[in-house]
């Protein structure tokens, strides 16, 4: 091989190497159970209670998630809630704090539910109204 060839193999290969050997970026997961027993994955430890910490190794030049911008964890939350909501399941409330639902929502409370659901979705997560109902299918989780 000519020398020429020689530089433009080096020239070449030597950033691909380094690409390829570039150390991983570690980016640190937060996870919990919420008081639904579910378990919560963020960027960002919750704001009270006990979590675990997960190291994820992420390529350079990987889209950070705060380029997307996350959504408020309360409007998920809502959200959520409304989904259950509007579902044909019964809904167990746990009205005295101990985790143990004590009573099902009757109707009345479950469309006032609904009502302040929406509320909360059109003053608090602004650009992110209420889906409207959806026909029911029976797929909602009974808490």
């Amino acid at each position: 091989m000519s020398r020429l060839t020689l530089r433009f193999l080096q020239a070449a290969l030597l950033p691909a190497a380094l690409l390829l050997a570039a150390p991983l970026a570690a980016q640190t997961v937060y996870t919990w159970k919420d008081a639904n027993g579910v378990t919560q994955y963020s960027s960002t430890p919750p704001p009270s209670g006990s979590y675990e910490t997960r190291q994820l190794n992420v390529p350079p030049g990987t889209p950070a998630s705060a380029e997307v911008p996350a959504e408020d964890p309360v409007c998920a939350q809502v959200r959520e809630d409304l989904a259950l909501l509007r579902g044909d399941r019964p809904l167990r409330v746990d009205s005295d704090g101990d985790g143990e639902p004590e009573r099902t929502l009757d109707d009345a409370e479950r469309a006032n539910r609904v009502e302040l659901a929406e509320a909360t979705l059109r003053v608090k997560c602004s650009g992110n109204a209420a889906p409207p109902p959806e026909e029911s299918t029976g797929a909602g989780v009974a808490k």
